[in-house]
């Protein structure tokens, strides 16, 4: 199941427009189709080089890359947090994704701002209020439920209510809940299970127009991004979709012209994949070659079930090639006569780039 990115953003901001590029990009400069899955949500490939190069070795029938899904999120006003506009929609839906794209509007022309005037750390700090202002309705909602048994001394209640006050201090200080220190599991498991909007990882898209650069406003959204420690990248949306009714070679050739290697939905992409802190790994039968993408730190035996669930519950051990040994040696049976294959048990980590082979019970 792939992980989700939630497109999110004032209206006029632009979201659709990198979103539909996105999910129609079958002309994309590069092997990486996306596919359209319906309204509003899309399936795209994640770019791997790496998955290129083993396919070019093992030469499989059929190779699979792994995905992400993008939901374009309905377009929030202030005031969505009491439901104004499509407020209700759009906070449902953020609770559902991963991580959260924010685009913000950095050019001039075309349909008018919502606000009449472009101003990128405005659009920003209004979308971060709403959901700092839904947060705080959700832990207050919490904390009203538990006040009368906490004042009763159950102490599973009274430690929730406690740990729920000093959330809600931190919220009303303006903090995102992702900046909240954990001072143990305990806490990590009563903060997971509030799923607060603003504790999900952002990328900030400055959108941009060609030939329209403002540099003020993209050192607006650096600044941010700096502050919060998020991500952010510029991106070219409108071109982004002309792009794609071009021939691919003049679409590489118009990219080398603006001193890019790769187009922007692929940096979008990628920068998507290192928000959710995923790593890839590799599976084959010499048939099929196929990439799995799992966050990082997750043990083997999670690992084998993301491919069947009996992997997980059966799991003996998993046999272990790093990319480069594979690469460098050009065959599965010569890393395995170089003694470059590793036997590795449950508390394995799983590194980016394995090749892996899982044993398991039937």
């Amino acid at each position: 199941m792939s992980l989700t990115c939630g497109i999110v953003g004032l209206p006029n901001a632009g979201k659709s427009t990198i979103f539909n590029a996105l999910s129609s990009s079958k002309a994309l400069v590069a092997d990486y189709p996306f596919t359209t899955i319906e309204p509003n949500v899309g399936i795209v490939n994640i770019p791997d080089e790496r998955l290129t190069r083993l396919a070019e070795i093992i030469e499989p029938r059929k190779v699979i890359p792994t995905t992400l899904k993008f939901i374009d999120i309905a377009g929030l006003v202030k005031g969505a947090s009491k439901g104004e506009g499509l407020g209700n929609r759009f906070l449902g839906t953020i609770r559902e994704v991963d991580s959260l794209i924010h685009v913000i509007r950095c050019f001039e022309s075309g349909g008018s701002h919502v606000l009449e005037f472009i101003d990128p750390r405005r659009d920003v700090e209004i979308v971060n209020l709403e959901l700092l202002l839904a947060d705080l309705e959700t832990v207050e909602k919490r904390k009203n439920k538990l006040e009368k048994p906490a004042k009763s001394g159950i102490r599973d209640a009274q430690a929730e209510f406690g740990f729920l006050e000093q959330i809600h201090d931190h919220l009303t200080q303006g903090n995102s809940a992702r900046h909240f220190v954990l001072s143990g599991q305990e806490e990590e498991r009563l903060l997971k299970g509030l799923n607060l909007l603003t504790i999900k990882s952002v990328l900030y898209v400055a959108n941009l127009e060609e030939g329209t650069e403002n540099k003020d406003y993209i050192d607006v959204l650096k600044e941010i991004a700096a502050k919060e420690d998020a991500g952010m990248i510029t991106i070219y949306g409108k071109l982004e979709l002309e792009l794609l009714e071009l021939p691919e070679d003049e679409a590489i050739l118009f990219l080398a012209e603006m001193g890019l290697s790769e187009s922007g939905l692929i940096r979008l992409v990628k920068a998507s994949s290192d928000l959710l802190d995923l790593i890839t790994f590799y599976t084959t039968n010499g048939i099929e070659l196929r990439a799995w993408s799992i966050t990082r730190g997750t043990e083997a035996p999670r690992a084998a079930g993301k491919i069947h669930s009996d992997f997980e519950e059966g799991f003996i051990r998993a046999e272990v090639i790093s990319y480069d040994d594979y690469v460098r040696c050009g065959s599965d049976t010569k890393v395995r006569e170089s003694g470059l294959l590793r036997i590795e048990g449950r508390n394995y980590q799983i590194e980016d780039g394995n090749m892996v082979y899982f044993r398991f019970k039937n």
